[in-house]
């Protein structure tokens, strides 16, 4: 049911501000979602006049998708979004990209709570399983956007707002099957209006699949839960959601050869040789991580123009991943050497390996909003307060000899970091069609690493001690204009600055040769929509231009890691094109399409003799950014006729290089891939208030394709003393033909 969200593409165009999927009939429950509105929209969200690229994806739009699969792929059809899957199915690790950029570059929050980890601000979805089935709706702003808490938005943000208490009980049972075991079952109720003030919501999820990959099984449960008082003029509530997932390994992804050999399906995470010599596969391969995120939402109207929201959040996260390493030096791990039971000393052994984080972080923010005549404006500020703790144990050593404590520890590491920033922002009607906006925000970071890392320093033969103790403070301003008929017509044009600090990984794995420097990124956006009854047209340009973003060359750190070093100049440069069409009541056409060229200037790529040693330059010059596709497209055509619902959903994809040594070798093939939705709503049956069954037929016409993976490369000295240079990678392979059926019973 992928196709249902390009519907949402174009809700953007027209969409009046503060306009929400929820209404009311209660006087109070309508005072309480006007407050909540405020509060979670108005602080961080775009509304149909800020001069942002956006797209909002309304509760109506996720419902139809929401199969079981990720986010990631309910957004992949929205412009410029590539979506990808370690296990091949959409279930497990996934993640996204946004205009070509990772997910460390996507600021993401619920409710305005940063989601992003404070240290690799990346986005674990794995851990939120489900989350979308207690989401009221999704907004993505693309380039820099508007000012948001946590981690800096380097090409695009997004912004979850969590549903809105309902003034009438309610229950929904929902459940979906279909290829690889994939399935889901969510329970959601909720009380309504208790005395006119409060309500109660609760949801409880679980998802599960084997994965399209061998043995990438995936066991997930969530829950949501908020409490919530209304009155006309205070609003308040208490928000817990979270997850537990076991997850077994996919992320090593198979090289061609392997896939060649051994099929697509192939999966490398956990093989080893037993003591017979066989093949055998670590069945405890596996990633296991427990969050919890409590949210506390005051919202106050203090007049007819001001408006004051408030919020204490605090996440919880601890889990480990257990993985089998094969042929490891042993005292890269704290173990000696051990003669053998044929007397021979034994410096490499199989051996079980157990990688542990401990997360907490914690923070405030307040927002005071201003509305009257021709002025929008608010101000605010937020603190956030992180400790992760990172150890590593060894839980097991093949035919080990000598003393080991059950669990020894090999490394140990702390990262503290205080994040805290402060904006203004105000959108004025300068006339009746223009209206000015500017947004300053000011952000301050302390980040501290204490103690050593899992890196093995063979200069000192001890693991390597890790001292950061980092400042920064970034000034982000955003000036534009917008331009509005109120009708048909809209345009706008923003000229934004972003900053972003290095992730714990440019430290860690870093050395005191290549200390990492702050990012920086000017974007400049200029958009164009005309919205009509019968069709619509957008078109965006942006040019995202770099300065030291940290990429990979090639080089290693003095511990044999992979460096990312500040590249001088780069830039991200495109333009996104929708469209709509419709022509009568039971038929819709949306597309779009992302045109781009994305480019490091000046690159030179390290290779190592053996990935080790005796480093040679290869200068390329301009070369193509990893993981940029030059062209994405979607097309979905949308059939509604009384309760049945059909929709067929195209996403294509360009090429996609591995790394930015503009290889061949190191490629994604484009690909393009259809989904078939059907559903059908029976409204109420029996004693239901609603019955809807569905049933998707994804990946439709048995496209084999990989949408995600990694690159290295070599050298050795022929026999001639030439120099030969070889690339390998691996690739993530999506699966094929797959069915989902689905279905909803409403109480």
């Amino acid at each position: 049911m992928a196709a249902c969200a390009l519907t949402a593409c174009n809700m953007a165009w027209s969409e009046p501000a503060g306009l929400s999927a929820e209404t009311s009939q209660d006087s109070d429950s309508a005072s309480m979602a006007i407050s909540l509105r405020a509060l979670e929209v108005s602080a961080n969200r775009a509304s149909a006049n800020t001069p942002v690229a956006q797209t909002t994806i309304s509760k109506k739009q996720l419902e139809k998708q929401n199969d079981g699969r990720d986010l990631p792929f309910l957004l992949g059809m929205t412009p410029s979004v590539v979506a990808t899957s370690d296990a091949g199915a959409g279930v497990g690790y996934s993640g996204l990209r946004v205009r070509g950029t990772d997910a460390t570059r996507i600021n993401v929050m619920a409710n305005g709570v940063p989601i992003n980890d404070s240290e690799s601000h990346g986005v674990y979805w794995v851990n939120m399983p489900d989350l979308v089935s207690s989401v009221r709706d999704v907004q993505i702003q693309r380039g820099a956007g508007t000012s948001v808490n946590g981690a800096g938005a380097f090409g695009a943000s997004i912004n979850m707002v969590t549903d809105a208490p309902s003034d009438e009980a309610y229950g929904v049972l929902s459940g979906s099957y279909g290829t690889f075991n994939t399935h889901k079952e969510t329970l959601r109720a909720g009380t309504g209006l208790l005395g006119g003030h409060w309500s109660l919501d609760a949801r409880i999820s679980n998802i599960g699949s084997d994965g399209y990959i061998r043995r990438a099984s995936s066991d997930l449960w969530s829950y949501f839960g908020q409490a919530a008082y209304s009155g006309r003029s205070t609003n308040l509530r208490l928000i817990a959601f979270g997850g537990r997932e076991e997850t077994y390994m996919a992320w090593d992804y198979a090289s061609p050869e392997q896939m060649r050999k051994y099929g697509r399906r192939y999966n490398p995470c956990g093989e080893y040789t037993d003591d017979q010599g066989n093949t055998a596969y670590y069945p405890d391969q596996k990633d296991y991580f427990t969050q919890h995120h409590l949210q506390l939402h005051l919202s106050q109207r203090l007049s007819d123009a001001w408006h004051l929201s408030a919020a204490l959040f605090y996440t919880k996260g601890d889990g480990h991943y257990d993985q089998y390493k094969t042929r490891r030096t042993l005292v890269e791990y704290g173990l000696k050497p051990f003669v053998g039971a044929g007397g021979e000393t034994v410096e490499k052994s199989d051996l079980i390996r157990l990688k542990f984080n401990d997360n907490d972080f914690g923070g405030a923010t307040v927002t005071a909003s201003f509305r009257r005549g021709r002025i929008d404006a608010s101000a605010g500020a937020t603190a956030s307060y992180f400790h992760g703790g990172h150890f590593g144990r060894i839980k097991w050593v093949r035919n080990y000899v000598g003393p080991i404590n059950p669990l020894q520890e090999y490394y140990n590491n702390t990262g503290e970091k205080w994040d805290a920033n402060i904006y203004a922002r105000a959108n004025v009607a300068v006339s009746r069609p223009f209206s000015a906006f500017a947004d300053l925000q000011y952000r301050v970071i302390d980040y501290k690493i204490r103690g050593v890392s899992d890196n093995y320093d063979w200069n000192t033969g001890a693991m390597a001690p890790v001292e950061v103790d980092r400042r920064w403070g970034f000034f982000n301003p955003k000036l534009g204009v917008n331009f509005t008929d109120g009708r048909r017509h809209r345009a706008f044009a923003s000229w934004s600055v972003a900053h972003r600090e290095p992730v714990r990984d440019n430290f860690t794995d870093g050395d005191r040769r290549h200390d990492p420097k702050a990012e920086r990124m000017f974007d400049y956006e200029l958009g164009y929509t005309f919205s009509h009854s019968l069709f619509g047209l957008g078109v965006n340009l942006y040019y995202m231009d770099y300065k030291d973003q940290l990429v990979l060359t090639g080089a290693l750190s003095d511990t044999g890691n992979p460096l990312s070093v500040n590249a001088p100049k780069s830039y991200r440069m495109g333009v996104e094109l929708q469209g709509s069409l419709k022509p009568c009541a039971w038929f819709d056409w949306e597309i779009n399409a992302t045109l781009s060229r994305n480019r490091i200037k000046d690159f030179t790529e390290w290779i190592y003799e053996d990935e080790w040693t005796n480093p040679i330059a290869n200068y390329i010059g301009s070369t193509p950014i990893a993981f940029s596709p030059s062209v994405t497209a979607n097309n979905a055509f949308n059939f509604h006729w009384k309760g049945l619902d059909a929709s067929l959903s195209t996403h294509y994809v360009s090429r996609q290089y591995l790394s930015n040594a503009h290889s061949e070798e190191q490629m994604l093939d484009p690909y393009c891939v259809s989904d078939l939705a059907l559903s059908y709503d029976f409204g109420a049956v029996g004693g239901l208030r609603g019955l809807v069954l569905g049933f998707t037929v994804h990946n439709l016409f048995n496209e084999k394709y990989e949408s995600n993976g990694y690159a290295g490369a070599g050298y050795y000295v022929d026999d001639n003393g030439e120099k030969v240079v070889y690339r390998y990678c691996g690739l993530a392979a999506q699966a094929t033909t797959n069915v989902l059926g689905t279905v909803t019973l409403k109480f």
